[in-house]
């Protein structure tokens, strides 16, 4: 149902049971899914994929062109997974020729007054907090969880299951299945909880921690660690995966816990 007061440009693609409050703005070459609710005063700016059952709360603007001045009018787009909420006043900008698109997995929650820059990628399941600020080429592995107010420097990557503190200063990549706190950013141990919640066994928990332990609390540096985890811990695709996060790292990884001095 689309409201008398709200402007859908004839070019859209509109499916027949999508909701478009009064006052929306939809631009042409956008599709929205079934089921999904558009509140009032959003706008969505050409290049829009919105998926199904999504819900667009008031004020989010929504593929407007990237902040980025290297842009020069290329066609790009934001896709936005089913089942995503987006918050009010939320702004996602779409790609760059970089990449030429920005997307939002399937089932995330991205809170108030959060900004996605061009060329981000956010994984399933991930929940972005109130005041998140995402610069560009941001990639956000699923099941991440980004604490209010953090801002996350341009292409960092922040791997699965990672659980990031509000307030942080987001600078180097962020390994999977971690937590990440303090000023300077550093590990504050594994996402064990978050991990249970998502039906990671007892066993599987412990593994993950043991890998970290050899990197970050036995003073290694990182090839010394991850040689050290190859040789003496079974392959499996938790250990495989944490091992290729940090050799494909290009901005370095968080550092470990460092004792402050009294």
């Amino acid at each position: 149902m689309i409201q008398p007061l709200a402007y859908v440009n004839p070019q859209a693609k509109i499916a027949d049971n999508v909701v478009i409050d009064p006052f929306a703005t939809i631009h042409k070459n956008v599709v929205i899914e079934e089921g999904s609710w558009i509140g009032s005063n959003v706008t969505i700016f050409e290049g829009a994929h919105i998926g199904k059952n999504c819900r667009i709360f008031p004020g989010a603007v929504i593929s407007a062109i990237p902040q980025d001045l290297k842009f020069d009018g290329e066609e790009t787009t934001v896709v936005i997974g089913d089942n995503t909420t987006v918050r009010e006043c939320v702004t996602i900008n779409r790609g760059t020729k970089a990449s030429f698109k920005t997307a939002i997995g399937k089932n995330c929650l991205i809170m108030a007054y959060v900004h996605i820059a061009h060329d981000c990628s956010i994984g399933d399941y991930s929940i972005l907090a109130n005041g998140v600020q995402l610069a560009g080429h941001v990639n956000i592995g699923e099941h991440a969880i980004i604490g209010g107010l953090s801002a996350v420097h341009q292409f960092v990557h922040i791997g699965p299951h990672v659980m990031v503190s509000g307030g942080s200063l987001v600078r180097k990549d962020v390994p999977p299945y971690t937590k990440a706190g303090r000023e300077p950013l550093g590990y504050e141990g594994i996402n064990s909880i978050g991990l249970r919640r998502r039906g990671f066994s007892t066993d599987k928990i412990n593994e993950i921690q043991e890998i970290y332990r050899v990197l970050y609390l036995r003073g290694h540096n990182n090839s010394k660690a991850l040689s050290i985890i190859e040789g003496e811990m079974m392959p499996t695709p938790e250990r495989d995966e944490i091992i290729s996060f940090i050799r494909e790292s290009d901005r370095g990884v968080m550092k470990g816990y460092v004792r402050r001095k009294e």
